[in-house]
């Protein structure tokens, strides 16, 4: 046995047993066997509740608690999403920025519709969320009043204790768990996701048969395994030098599944001075702006190639009699085949360049293989924190801009500190 495979064993026994750093976060490896299925029926019965009385949903939460079921919604339902003649309401995220005009464009953009609220937030105190519950449950119970507001009100909060599940328990919303066992940017196939992806009309049961596949076929121990050959593969690039992991797609779709992922690898493997910089790219588009230093800039990185083989539709290139473009050669082919031809094009032309690529290949975008592809980043981004030597799964320095926010806020407690920052400022 080589000593990559013992290392990666290793790692392996430590996600499947919980006895590794951080082992207390690990209930995602086993939930898509063990999830609530008593709450999963709740969620579905609260999903078709908004999809009945609202037009939008607003959802609220930052980090894990927004960027899976956006990344969930954009890839199966569209990244155009709230503009689509659809069944089911918009959904609208807010609490991830502190940004005036973005909360102003949300509440304009919700006007006189009928909407709920799905606040999600593990204390109910995270400065970004807390604030937009503020104002959104204001303009919900101006519209409804406050008793009828409060069934359009649905918080997933701690279980048991917490400002959010205090005021929850107070006010009368309903209520679904972030579990105690599984960090944010490994909560989306929990109700932190689940439930404003259903409101989507995304079948949640095919979601989680997926990922529960992806368990099966990644308990197995062994280098047959593709999550330990991703796992090693990345390893193997980091040792060498490369300090950055660039994923790429051809869909447009994919934007905010890429922003799911770059906070799953960062939180998790950037600690103790190590760890690769996750990064993205939409190809097409960024061949014609981050194409050339992909090409041509220093070597310190390589790509992760996501490919969808087959698109929901067909659209052929017509012929133009003109050929004013030059493209008559393409006449008569798919938009599909050109697509594909361009990804091997840039792989082999990047290569070429001195860039390591990692193609990884799944059927079509449907809810089946996006479980799948869900669980396998999380798992992949277990073992690699392992093979690093860190813990994956808590995130220290993020505490760090909270502390020098709250002294200049002037939050009581951070007087002292308050003074000496205005003094360096």
């Amino acid at each position: 046995m080589s000593a990559r495979e013992q290392v990666l064993g290793k790692a392996h026994e430590m996600l499947q047993n919980s006895s590794g750093p951080g082992g207390e976060f690990t209930g995602w490896v086993k939930l898509p066997a063990n999830y609530d299925k008593v709450e999963f029926e709740r969620i579905k019965g609260a999903a078709k509740k908004i999809q009945t009385d609202s037009q939008v949903l607003v959802v609220i939460g930052i980090g894990g608690s927004y960027l899976g079921a956006r990344a969930v919604i954009e890839l199966l339902c569209s990244h155009n999403y709230n503009l689509k003649r659809k069944g089911t309401p918009d959904v609208l995220f807010v609490g991830n920025t502190l940004s005036t005009d973005a909360v102003l464009e949300v509440m304009s953009l919700i006007g006189e519709r009928d909407f709920s609220i799905n606040v999600i937030s593990k204390s109910g105190t995270t400065t970004e969320p807390a604030v937009a519950f503020r104002v959104f449950k204001g303009l919900l119970e101006a519209k409804y009043g406050k008793r009828a507001a409060a069934k359009r009100i649905y918080a997933t909060t701690d279980k048991s204790r917490g400002a959010l599940k205090t005021l929850a328990d107070t006010e009368g919303y309903e209520t679904f768990v972030v579990p105690d066992d599984i960090g944010g940017r490994y909560s989306v196939l929990t109700a932190v996701g689940l439930l404003p992806i259903a409101v989507a009309g995304v079948d949640i049961d095919k979601l989680m048969s997926g990922a529960a596949q992806a368990m099966d076929e990644l308990a197995q121990p062994g280098l047959d395994n593709v999550g330990w050959q991703y796992a090693a593969a990345r390893h193997a690039l980091y040792e060498d030098g490369k300090r950055i992991e660039i994923l790429a797609c051809y869909e447009p779709g994919f934007r905010f599944f890429a922003e799911w992922w770059k906070q799953l690898y960062g939180e998790s493997e950037g600690k103790d001075g190590k760890g690769l910089f996750p990064a993205s790219v939409e190809f097409t588009a960024d061949l014609h702006s981050m194409g050339q230093y992909i090409q041509d800039g220093h070597r310190n990185l390589f790509e992760t190639v996501i490919h969808f083989e087959q698109p929901r539709g067909k659209l052929l290139i017509p012929t133009d009699p003109d050929n004013v473009d030059g493209l008559n050669f393409l006449a008569g082919k798919t938009l599909a085949f050109v697509n594909e031809q361009a990804l091997r094009g840039t792989i082999l032309a990047h290569v070429e360049g001195g860039v390591p690529n990692v193609l990884m290949t799944l059927p079509c975008i449907e809810a089946q293989s996006v479980g799948w592809f869900i669980y396998f980043f999380e798992y992949v981004c277990g073992l690699s924190g392992y093979l690093l030597g860190v813990n994956p799964f808590d995130q220290p320095g993020v505490e760090a801009y909270k502390k020098n926010m709250f002294a200049l806020l002037g939050k009581p407690g951070y007087e002292d500190r308050k003074a000496q920052l205005e003094a360096m400022l």
